[in-house]
């Protein structure tokens, strides 16, 4: 799938993208949809918890966001993973959800919100997979909705930048990816702080999502916006990531021109 085009395609001048770390890059402008670069972008690789970006979109397309969610978790499900702090018989609003699922990366989040939208957690992996087919992501399987590594879960750097392009176009999604901080309040109160590393610490970052396991490696997803321009990095098993992120944006926006 070629994504569909909004504008016009930026100008290169020519200069070579630097040395990645990353197994697999892509760098794409957002108005056009063009890639400007690529390392290895269609190879199916572990997304860690950029899954969440697919769980949030479902979400947000499905949901009431100010419904009130009874909590369905045992935190023995997920041992050793990050975790937004929910309890069984606690009640949050979806949004509430939303934030702890995108900020923290809280894995027992996109159980919860699994399975008040859909009823069980396959029934919402379902719904994440027909929205991978919608969007023709043909290099990518969901079998969760948090991204720990399980086999038949993959995506590619090409098809997370058509994921993090559409999820950038719904305005509460981008209000959850550039959020820095959310308290939850509902049957109790939860801080929590978001997990971006490129979030204040590079000009223009506006999103989208990190992640982490053992066997995907560090995975980012960045978005940056630059005199209007919207660039999108996408790395995945990148041992320097925010290295990585900032000298690819830094040569996106350096080496084009758009009209």
């Amino acid at each position: 799938m070629q994504p569909t085009a909004w504008g016009a395609s930026p100008a290169h001048n020519g200069v070579g993208a630097p040395a990645v770390s990353a197994v697999a890059a892509l760098v794409m402008d957002e108005a056009s949809g063009e890639v400007l670069f690529e390392k290895d972008a269609h190879r199916r690789l572990g997304p860690a918890s950029l899954t969440k970006i697919a769980t949030a979109i479902v979400a947000l397309e499905a949901g009431d966001l100010e419904r009130t969610v009874d909590v369905e978790f045992d935190r023995s499900e997920l041992r050793r993973s990050t975790l937004m702090g929910l309890e069984g018989g606690d009640q949050f609003s979806l949004r509430d959800l939303l934030y702890g699922l995108m900020l923290p990366s809280g894995n027992d989040a996109a159980l919860a919100i699994g399975r008040a939208l859909s009823g069980s957690d396959q029934a919402f992996v379902d719904s994440m997979n027909e929205l991978a087919g919608r969007l023709g992501l043909v290099d990518t399987h969901f079998v969760n909705p948090h991204g720990l590594g399980r086999p038949g879960h993959y995506s590619s750097a090409y098809d997370l930048a058509l994921l993090s392009r559409y999820a950038m176009s719904i305005g509460e999604f981008q209000l959850l990816a550039s959020t820095r901080y959310w308290t939850a309040s509902g049957s109790r109160t939860i801080g929590m702080g978001n997990l971006n590393p490129m979030l204040g610490r590079y000009t223009g970052a506006d999103g989208v999502k990190t992640g982490y396991t053992r066997s995907a490696g560090k995975t980012l997803v960045v978005s940056a916006v630059r005199d209007g321009r919207r660039i999108y990095v996408v790395l995945l098993n990148a041992p320097s990531r925010e290295s990585d992120a900032t000298a690819l944006l830094d040569w996106a926006f350096a080496n084009h021109a758009w009209p």
